[in-house]
């Protein structure tokens, strides 16, 4: 709904009547303003936008004229018969008199008196007046006025004199309404003029809002990252891609430049991705400066240039002429005379389309300029003589586009440091060139440049391989630091437990020999006391046994800190398979695999293992505690399975009410069951029958606490936000 109004805006502020469709426009403008203003409420209740927040602070709604302007017109073409008392009393007389003429004219059609002069028994309207369709030769017959004729002139549209007057009538009311709807659009463009500033305002903060939010669906549509900027022209994009490709099948790339380096020259054969790296380079450096994000890894590194110079050639045509390179050549010529150190420049296939030798040469006449002026540069080329001159100059790097000669295909992928190869021999084999005309050419092709060929595919290997080991020695470090790490945390969660466990136990003691200490000095005090005043030696026998009791109490204390509760009979004596038992030795439960053999031994299932443990060992054990205990967390567990396999929401759209509602029905369950405490029910928007029927369910469901529709990025009315209890 967003639309330019500053015209109609200012015109109105000149005093000028808006049209109708102006006027909608503004309606619609003001309309815009306080949704926006309402979604930056809504969403400012989940999150904060401190960038963009004062944009949002700065909106004014103007809601009267809004309103006004919904009441008062219908559409492009139509003003509301509400618009006005005098306008709703105009069109009602309209009305009203447009019925009596029909009235009256029906009744002449279908007449008996006049059935035989009529050439068809409707009513037509001609010149903006009702009329009836009357035969030529009754003319003279039938008292009327005459509007129209046929094109044959035998028929004659005839006004009666009855209804010129009703019919005059109209045509006055017509013009009352057509003054009255001026007036109201004349209202109307007043109001517009008394609230144009708020209104330009706003315009302008929406522009700005629209241009951000833009950029932002720019970045989420590429993935792209907030670049960082420095100030040494120096370029680090890491796994480029370039944003007019498509980001689920291009292959990302890394490109550095300016540091090492100042010049980068790349090679290797034809569609390997040489000018899309070019492009990718000035795009992204473009991109950057106008505040844009770049379709890249995280932190890569972008430096701030005064101009990017670009000659770059897209032409795939077979036609190489010299006006081709002439117009390279006036480019680079513009180029060379205005570069300066903060410029970039990326060239194209230099020196291409003309005389291999003669091209080669000016190519590296142009590259030691722009090295010696200390220029970031990149440049492709096919010819062998500049990579011998990136190899032999300081301060240049060769680069090449990576190409699979087994599949005929290249992989996009850029190394620099290495020069590439056109691969032409290996590349005309494999379409099917006959290897005399390939033996022939390698005889053409001079031992130097055979052998420097060479050198550089065995770079290549080598570059590959190294490539491949450090891949592999940085997946085995990140491995090794995620065990090193998690053995760390182990071993501090062991040894915190230990330390909690020996602390515990320590306490526990103290407590119990402060307990058995107090309880014997006090018996010894009351023995004394015994023995002074002479008492019956069945006294202090009384008092030995009482001291015995607590000290046996206190044994059982302090059994209690590695002894669990454990309900333990006698030895048993007929023990067989099944039974469950206590092994004391293990502190553990476990089942009877076999009978006591002659040594008292029996085999018994603890957990995974089976082990024999003497009989004097075990004693039954038919708690119940570990049967109630699972039956007690039996539903926890079902809780917690539930949770790890359903989903916070649930589609049904294109599913019949029926259908949806028992989906529904069993889904709220399992999130009911699984603790989920809120849930999303996916029904479209639609007719809104399916939203109505879900919402009219939710409303009786035992489950649900409450629900509402989803907000902006929700899924707004197609969406219904259910809470459970």
């Amino acid at each position: 709904g967003l639309k330019n109004v500053e015209s109609g805006i200012k015109r109105a502020l000149m005093g000028g009547v808006l049209s109708i469709t102006e006027l909608l426009h503004i309606g619609d403008f003001l309309y815009v303003c306080r949704k926006v203003k309402n979604y930056s409420k809504s969403e400012g209740k989940q999150e904060s936008f401190e960038s963009i927040d004062p944009y949002f602070g700065a909106l004014e709604v103007v809601t009267r004229l809004e309103n006004e302007i919904s009441r008062c017109i219908l559409n492009e073409n139509e003003v509301a018969d509400d618009a006005s008392v005098t306008l709703r009393d105009i069109r009602r007389n309209i009305k009203a008199s447009n019925d009596r003429v029909k009235e009256h004219l029906n009744s002449i059609i279908h007449s008996s008196s006049y059935k035989n002069m009529l050439q068809d028994s409707v009513i037509t309207i001609r010149s903006g007046r009702y009329c009836i369709p009357l035969k030529q030769e009754y003319r003279n017959s039938f008292e009327g006025l005459v509007h129209d004729q046929s094109s044959t002139g035998a028929t004659l549209f005839i006004e009666p004199m009855s209804v010129v007057q009703t019919n005059n009538k109209i045509k006055e009311l017509h013009a009352d309404e057509k003054t009255e709807i001026e007036k109201i659009l004349k209202a109307l463009s007043s109001e517009v003029a008394l609230s144009s500033d708020i209104m330009l305002s706003n315009l302008e903060i929406l522009i700005n809002l629209d241009f951000i939010f833009a950029k932002a669906e720019l970045s989420l549509s590429m993935n792209g990252t907030r670049p960082v900027f420095n100030e040494k022209k120096y370029i680090n994009i890491k796994k480029a891609r370039h944003p007019l490709l498509n980001k689920d099948t291009v292959v990302p790339t890394d490109i550095y430049l300016g540091k090492d380096f100042t010049m980068l020259l790349i090679t290797g054969p034809n569609t390997g991705g040489k000018t899309v790296t070019l492009k990718t380079i000035g795009l992204f450096t473009l991109m950057g400066q106008a505040g844009l994000h770049i379709a890249a890894f995280d932190n890569s590194e972008l430096s701030v240039f005064s101009d990017v110079f670009a000659d770059i050639g897209d032409e795939q045509s077979i036609e190489q002429s010299l006006s081709t390179f002439s117009s390279h050549m006036t480019n680079i010529v513009k180029i060379l005379a205005d570069v300066n150190r903060d410029s970039l420049v990326l060239l194209d296939e230099l020196g291409a389309g003309t005389d291999p030798t003669e091209g080669a040469a000016l190519a590296i006449a142009i590259l030691r300029f722009l090295h010696q002026k200390n220029i970031r540069s990149a440049v492709t080329t096919h010819y062998s003589e500049l990579k011998v001159y990136a190899l032999s100059e300081e301060g240049v790097s060769n680069a090449s586009c990576e190409f699979d000669v087994e599949t005929l295909r290249p992989t996009y992928r850029l190394l620099i440091g290495i020069p590439g190869k056109s691969n032409a021999f290996a590349i005309s084999r494999r379409l099917g060139l006959s290897e005399d005309i390939i033996d022939i050419a390698k005889e053409v092709l001079s031992l130097e440049d055979e052998r420097f060929e060479d050198i550089i595919t065995d770079l290549e290997i080598s570059r590959k391989s190294v490539i491949v080991e450090q891949e592999r020695a940085e997946q085995f470090r990140r491995e090794a630091e995620k065990l090193k790490n998690d053995v760390e945390k182990q071993k501090n969660a062991t040894n915190h437990q230990k330390e909690k466990i020996i602390m515990e136990a320590k306490e526990e003691a103290r407590r119990t020999i402060a307990q058995a200490k107090e309880e014997s000095d006090k018996i010894i005090r009351e023995m004394q006391k015994l023995l002074s005043e002479g008492s019956a030696i069945k006294n202090l026998e009384e008092k030995r046994q009482k001291l015995k009791g607590n000290l046996e109490e206190v044994e059982n204390d302090i059994s209690k800190l590695t002894t669990p509760k454990k309900t333990l009979l006698p030895i048993p004596k007929n023990l067989k398979k099944g039974d469950r038992v206590f092994v004391s030795t293990l502190n553990q439960t476990g089942i009877v695999a076999g009978a006591p053999d002659s040594n008292g031994e029996v085999l018994v299932k603890a957990g995974i293992m089976n082990i024999k443990v003497h009989i004097s060992k075990l004693s039954l054990d038919e708690s119940e505690d570990k049967i109630k205990t699972t039956n007690k967390h039996y539903g926890a567990k079902v809780k917690s399975g539930k949770s790890m396999n359903i989903t916070t929401e649930i589609d049904c759209r294109g599913l019949l009410v029926d259908e949806a509602l028992e989906k529904v029905d069993k889904y709220l369950d399992d999130a009911y069951l699984s603790g989920l405490a809120q849930v999303s029910i996916i029904h479209g928007k639609g007719t809104g029958a399916l939203r109505a029927a879900v919402q009219k369910h939710l409303k009786t469901h035992p489950h649900v606490k409450s629900f509402r529709l989803g907000v902006f990025g929700e899924g707004e009315t197609g969406v219904t936000i259910a809470e459970l209890k």
